[in-house]
């Protein structure tokens, strides 16, 4: 899910990215470190509500080829996050309603650089991702992204449920892209519209998927199950997009 350019290891440079601006996705601790610095970067990633797995030697060793981590390493993201509200504020600085796309545990790096490439060509105000049990902008995303990731926003939320919940609220309609609903060709995208699109392997969870307005899918003529979640992206937001300019 992560790769090399994202790890920081050792406790002085793990507690000072905790302490800064860094945003720090998930923490690995030998089993056996239980000592005072150890315990502050425990403390810290919990305020913080930051993943923290305890493992192995040989599994901290496999996470820090040159063996120098003292106990504890660190994923990083490559590039920094926004906020759902930097990416409403997006939309209202057009003046267009907003188009968002949200992410149900997407976990391939290139996927997510993908989508949010997309996301900047049909003109999407940013893109939402979770918090665990997901991806998040490491280099490799960073890198799939071809440099759309410096003119979309991607806010990272500890509560996909309750963020749907919170956009609803403010008249934003949350469709559920998957196999069993109204094809996107007979349903209206345009309006304020958040997209859901979901993993590459399960889809889109039972909980998140009950809380959308309703639920889209992509017409598929072929012998397998279903699309690449970042192709899937790309179809329905240029659907969106074709309507919205017929609209206009």
């Amino acid at each position: 899910m992560h790769d090399e350019s994202t790890i920081i290891e050792g406790r002085n440079a793990v507690l000072e990215a905790l302490r800064s601006d860094i945003t720090v996705e998930r923490i690995f601790v030998l089993k056996s470190s239980y000592d005072g610095p150890i315990h502050t970067i425990l403390r810290e990633a919990k305020r913080q509500g930051i993943r923290t797995d305890f493992v192995d030697k040989s599994r901290l060793d496999e996470i820090c080829p040159d063996k120098k981590h003292q106990g504890v390493a660190a994923y990083v993201a490559a590039f920094s996050y926004s906020s759902v509200d930097d990416i409403l504020a997006k939309s209202k600085e057009k003046g267009t309603d907003p188009f968002i796309f949200i992410l149900d545990e997407i976990e391939d790096p290139h996927n997510l650089g993908a989508i949010i490439r997309t996301a900047n060509m049909a003109g999407a105000d940013g893109v939402i991702i979770p918090k665990n049990r997901a991806v998040g902008l490491t280099s490799s995303a960073v890198k799939a992204s071809a440099g759309a990731i410096s003119y979309v926003p991607v806010a990272k939320v500890t509560n996909l449920s309750r963020t749907i919940d919170e956009l609803k609220e403010k008249g934003i309609w949350i469709y559920a892209c998957d196999l069993d609903g109204e094809s996107i060709y007979r349903t209206s995208l345009t309006g304020p519209l958040a997209i859901v699109i979901g993993n590459e392997g399960r889809g889109i969870s039972k909980l998140v998927k009950e809380k959308c307005d309703a639920v889209v899918s992509i017409p598929t003529f072929g012998d397998i199950d279903s699309l690449n979640a970042s192709v899937s992206c790309g179809v329905v937001a240029f659907e969106a997009v074709r309507q919205r300019l017929e609209k206009k």
